[in-house]
């Protein structure tokens, strides 16, 4: 009602029709603000009680540390603390008075014993080695052919710039999250060797060409995994956002960025592929998940539960996260039970989260939350079936937490190439992090013409 209509022209239904209308608004105006009061009062979100990143929650100050005395020289050896001595110094000073700093009296070296020991450690002079070929050829005087001799594997022309660099290169760019401009100037000022940023965006051009049989190969060995563990976090490309996701377990991890968010690029992935066991938390393209069985992930959930305690809800949510505690400390333990004592520990959780469900409580926020685990009880405890399966997906976490720390420092990428090569990478990266190998190691191995991430060495 935009306007109060002509009260005398009303006859007497009219008017209680205008007042019931009135009315209904009115209560629909007060509910309205009941919640918005509600809501102002509910607690913060953040890293503890929900999936709000750490870098979006409020840091409290700390408290002054307390002063420290003088401090203690460590001991011979460095024991009890300090850096460890290097196992093999390239070389060592063995420092012996020949007089007395006091008195200028002789003092002899056997007289003399050992007060301290430690490490000064340097780094050599850093120059680029440069190699020059010269590539003969000529006319063939029995055929008559022209030809030119061939030159050493590695050698051939094209880009002046070795594997060394390559590798190097990479590393920094998409471990580092270095800037073109500062790599540009990193390798002229430290390395000595001048490289435009043009000729780095070559050079990774060319990086991505090598990577993607590798890339190929981590794929195949995800599309036969029995058990896959999925997230995914924002990505930004050609300033649009997009999606990163990724696909792991202990032997692989697959990076891909891709405009959609839906379970179409869980498809894409797998093809064909059906896993026995999914490990996610509950975002709906999650939950089509091609397979047989789906483990959710306890710490969402845990953190979902604090919060609804934090928000006033004392029936449901503080019974339902003792229930998720528990089944954490029997996972702790799991290794010291029996199989048996574990199916009877795994049906107890079960009954306690039936009786929660029955549970009434009055709280928003408990009763979300009561709906949603009548719905996904029976996935909820899949790990103490099988050790293989990880009660959380924190292994997702923390496979795609490099990739918002680049995004937050470079805002992005600017190509789809670009996007591409930092997805292989981070699948190079993280397949080699969980077969023992440091980021450039897996890089180095990644980027080679032999050998392949699965071999041992």
């Amino acid at each position: 009602m935009d306007q109060l209509p002509d009260l005398e022209r009303l006859s007497e239904p009219d008017k209680d029709a205008l007042i019931a209308a009135l009315w209904a608004e009115v209560q629909t105006l007060k509910a309205r603000l009941a919640a918005i009061e509600a809501k102002q009062h509910e607690p913060r979100k953040n890293a503890h009680n929900s999936s709000v990143p750490p870098s979006h929650t409020l840091k409290v100050n700390r408290s002054a540390r307390p002063r420290m005395g003088v401090r203690r020289e460590a001991s011979v050896g460095r024991a009890g603390g300090g850096r460890p001595l290097h196992p093999g110094p390239d070389q060592v000073i063995i420092a012996r008075a020949k007089t007395c700093p006091h008195c200028g009296g002789t003092v002899p070296a056997h007289e003399q014993h050992l007060q301290a020991v430690y490490d000064k450690v340097e780094l050599p002079p850093i120059t680029p080695i440069v190699t020059r070929v010269e590539q003969h050829g000529g006319q063939c005087p029995h055929c008559g052919q022209l030809f030119v001799a061939p030159v050493p594997v590695g050698m051939e022309p094209g880009t002046p710039f070795g594997a060394s660099i390559e590798t190097l290169a990479t590393y920094l760019r998409y471990t580092h999250a270095i800037s073109y401009a500062r790599l540009s100037a990193l390798f002229t000022q430290v390395y000595g060797v001048s490289i435009s940023e043009g000729a780095l965006a070559n050079l990774f051009q060319r990086v991505k060409t090598r990577l993607d049989d590798r890339v190929a190969e981590i794929l195949t060995r995800l599309r036969s995994s029995r058990l896959v563990c999925s997230d995914e976090t924002g990505a930004r490309v050609n300033g649009r956002t997009q999606w990163e996701w990724v696909f792991q377990n202990a032997e692989v991890c697959v990076h891909v960025i891709r405009p959609s968010r839906g379970h179409g690029v869980i498809q894409e992935l797998l093809g064909d592929h059906r896993p026995t066991i999914w490990v996610s938390d509950l975002y709906s393209a999650q939950k089509h998940h091609p397979a047989e069985q789906w483990q959710v992930c306890l710490a969402h959930q845990l953190r979902d539960c604090q919060f609804a305690c934090e928000a006033g809800d004392t029936v449901f949510a503080p019974r339902m996260k003792a229930v998720l505690l528990r089944a954490f400390a029997i996972h702790r333990r799991r290794d010291a039970l029996a199989a048996s004592t574990l199916y009877q520990y795994r049906g107890d959780l079960q009954r306690r989260v039936d009786r929660c469900i029955a549970s009434q409580p009055t709280n928003p926020h408990g009763r979300r939350l009561q709906k949603r685990y009548a719905k996904i009880r029976d996935h909820l405890f899949l790990f103490l079936e099988d050790a293989s399966i990880p009660p959380t997906n924190n292994s997702s976490e923390q496979a795609i937490r490099m990739s918002t720390v680049f995004r937050k420092v470079t805002n992005g990428f600017r190509s789809q190439w670009g996007r591409d090569l930092f997805a292989a990478v981070r699948s190079v990266v993280n397949t080699g992090k969980r077969r023992g190998l440091s980021a450039y190691q897996a890089i180095q191995k990644g980027l080679s013409p032999i050998g392949s991430l699965f071999e041992p060495g």
